[in-house]
């Protein structure tokens, strides 16, 4: 039996602090995530950030909450939907596959425990992360790791480490972009936003920014855009240290006040529209830009569902299980 898990990063349960505090409390203790000397990690987390940042965060939650819940986990299970759809017409027979979160429910542990269930016995996991880094595909990939570890009998094991660089993923952004044009105009910039990293992160050696600059170069070309047309910058910086630059929030205060007026914003590094792409660009950047004298804000959707988004995804599927089939 072919088993396929799709990971992405997670949510929280609820936009409410108690909620927040349980995700953050799991998300930020990740190793990966925040790396360094773990007691005096513990103490800054729960005897400062665990006490403040939950409730500033239910608050941004609450402004993109839906009737489905959270809209990355509301997105994620139409993907699923939709890719198990597809698979099974292209492999024409069924396929088992389950959504596993990073952080949150539904866990990876528990789409594996599904899986094996199922009977399973060739596995391949796909991180729904374009670009790889160690605080995101890594840490999919310790997680699988740590549940395998104790385990008996294991399947057989591929695991997807990045697509910055697909054909179909490139076209899929390239064709979005051009649709919103078509719909709403074109902007005097296009401002590709990737989530950030700390740079020393990068220093030692994570390949993620060199990533998200061959993507953002891939996808100019596909647009046939300039170089003066096009930013690349990374958002959702977090902590006192430095961040990969230039910064989302800076580059747009810069961009208003050197007399750019109309701009367009994507974010070709998250699969499916989440707080940081609806609340931090699509809100607070958003703002932040007409503070600055800037007049008109656009913000591309991420793929999420779309029809070419989930075809990309499905010819790379199909790829990586070559030999399998």
């Amino acid at each position: 039996m072919l088993g396929i898990l799709i990971a992405n990063l997670g949510t929280p349960d609820e936009p409410t602090p108690e909620a927040l505090r349980r995700y953050l409390g799991e998300f930020l203790w990740d190793p990966r995530v925040v790396e360094g000397s773990r007691p005096l990690w513990w103490l800054a987390l729960n005897g400062v950030v665990l006490r403040t940042r939950p409730r500033k965060s239910a608050e941004a939650y609450s402004k993109v909450w839906t009737e489905q819940g959270s809209p990355l986990l509301a997105i994620s299970l139409r993907q699923l939907d939709a890719l198990r759809t597809a698979l099974n017409q292209r492999l024409g027979a069924p396929v088992e596959m389950r959504l596993g979160m990073r952080y949150g429910k539904p866990s990876i542990a528990q789409g594996l425990q599904e899986l094996l269930d199922a009977g399973v016995q060739r596995l391949l996991v796909l991180p729904l992360y374009p670009q790889y880094s160690a605080t995101t595909t890594a840490s999919v990939f310790d997680a699988v790791a740590a549940i395998f570890s104790k385990a008996r009998d294991i399947p057989a094991l591929r695991f997807v480490r990045d697509y910055h660089a697909d054909n179909g993923y490139i076209e899929a952004l390239a064709a979005s972009v051009r649709e919103h044009w078509q719909a709403r105009g074109q902007g005097e910039r296009l401002v590709l936003s990737f989530h950030g990293i700390p740079k020393e992160y990068a220093d030692r050696g994570d390949p993620y920014p060199q990533e998200c600059h061959a993507t953002a170069a891939r996808l100019a070309a596909a647009l046939d855009l300039p170089a003066e047309r096009w930013n690349v910058t990374f958002q959702s910086r977090f902590g006192p240290r430095e961040w990969l630059q230039p910064y989302t929030d800076k580059t747009l205060e810069a961009l208003a006040r050197d007399g750019i007026r109309h701009i367009d914003l994507a974010c070709p590094g998250f699969s499916a529209d989440c707080l940081e792409t609806l609340e931090e660009n699509a809100m607070t950047n958003r703002e932040l830009f007409f503070a600055a004298g800037g007049e008109r804000f656009e913000y591309i959707p991420c793929l999420n569902d779309r029809a070419d988004h989930i075809q990309a995804l499905t010819d790379l599927i199909a790829r990586e299980l070559g030999g399998w089939l």
